[in-house]
Order: structure tokens, then C-alpha cells, then sequence
């Protein structure tokens, strides 16, 4: 991967910290956020549809969607320790074939990946330094529903993420986290043909589903 912020993912992302979400979520189940994003899809019907999870961390989102009835699912990550861990998740929970495994920058690989009936994008908008490319190429791929959890755009959380990133420089590593404009995340989503269906947010995040339209 040539992206020096996917470089940055590799190095924030690591085997250490993945094993201690793995083990959370065994423990106690997806994040607040990510349930929520989950009931929401689930509510509207997964059964039989495919799934393309980017930046799917351990996996939770595509591990709770095929055991309510989705049949497949590709789970798309820059990190590679993410993806060992969904891997050792998948064998955990019986998942194995319905999985695919991408390692790499998504919008990168972007021409190679077909469409699914559902796309995920849970704390990953974050991660990337442009939105425009992420948000654009991973909203054309969603055949039916298009689901993000990422940032509230606030002045607390812009000051609180530059915090962040000055602590992350100081440390050397190349990975940042951006606040996008809300605005801006939607109206690239609605020029694809898809609308808002569901909302939710909590001080920090907002859960979003949008569907296609026609």
C-alpha cells in the first residue's frame, strides 16, 4: 500500500490492540454504535443478501448480519492484524466460506470490487484523508442499503481530534484521524442515487443508513 495514512492504520492497528477487541467482543458484543447500525439493517431484512464490510475491524458487523440470514459477506481492511482477527473469528463462530478476506486501501481496490446488497462503513470515514474517493467509490458498490457510523461534526470533536493527532505525531506515526463535514458526507452519498432511511447519534457518533432509490 503506497497511502501513508494506510501505513499509519498497519502501525495504530496492531496485533496487540486487535486481540484486546477481539476479546472484548466475544465478551460483551459489538460497540453501542455498531449495534445500533446492526438493528437497524437487521430491521429492515438481511436474509439472503450479500455484505461488503470496509474497514470491518474483527468483523462484528458481518459476523452478527450472517447469523440473522445474510448469505455472504467481504470484509475489506487496510490493517492487517484486523483482518487475522476476523479470520480467527470467523473459524470461532462457523462462518468459514462465507467470508472473503480484501488487505489493503479500499479506494485502491476499489475497480475490482463488485457490488453487494449492503455496504458498511463502521468508524472507518474517520480514518480516511479522502472522503470524497472512500464515501464516492463505497456508495456506488451498495446495491440496496449503504450504512456508516462516523463522526459527529462538531467544533468539540474537531478540537478534540487535532489533540489526537498532535499526541499521534509526537509519537511518530503517520496515522491521523479527520473530521469531515456532515454535510459534505451526504450529499456525495445522495448524488449516488441513495437516501437517508434511518438516524441515529450518541455525543460522539452518528449511525446512518441510507437506501437506494428506484
Amino acid at each position: 500500500m503506497n497511502c501513508c495514512q494506510c501505513q499509519g492504520i498497519e502501525m495504530e492497528f496492531n496485533r496487540k490492540k486487535t486481540a484486546r477487541e477481539l476479546k472484548r467482543y466475544r465478551r460483551k458484543g459489538p460497540a453501542k454504535t455498531t449495534r445500533v447500525l446492526i438493528e437497524a439493517l437487521k430491521a429492515r431484512g438481511v436474509q439472503g443478501m450479500s455484505l461488503l464490510d470496509i474497514g470491518g475491524g474483527v468483523g462484528a458487523i458481518h459476523h452478527e448480519l450472517l447469523d440473522a440470514g445474510a448469505s455472504s459477506a467481504t470484509h475489506a481492511d487496510a490493517s492487517t492484524a484486523y483482518l487475522e482477527a476476523s479470520r480467527e473469528e470467523v473459524e470461532h463462530q462457523g462462518h468459514a466460506g462465507r467470508v472473503g478476506f480484501l488487505h489493503g486501501d479500499f479506494v485502491e481496490l476499489a475497480a475490482d470490487i463488485p457490488p453487494a446488497d449492503i455496504v458498511t462503513l463502521d468508524r472507518v470515514i474517520c480514518c480516511y484523508h479522502d472522503m470524497q474517493a472512500l464515501v464516492g467509490l463505497s456508495s456506488t458498490r451498495a446495491r440496496q442499503y449503504y450504512g456508516l457510523v462516523y463522526p459527529r461534526d462538531t467544533w468539540l470533536i474537531r478540537i478534540g481530534f487535532a489533540i489526537l493527532n498532535f499526541v499521534l505525531g509526537f509519537r511518530k506515526n503517520p496515522f491521523r484521524i479527520f473530521s469531515h463535514s456532515t454535510q459534505a458526507v451526504d450529499a456525495v452519498v445522495r448524488g449516488n442515487g441513495l437516501e437517508r432511511q434511518f438516524y441515529a447519534k450518541s455525543s460522539v457518533w452518528q449511525v446512518v443508513v441510507y437506501e437506494r432509490q428506484g
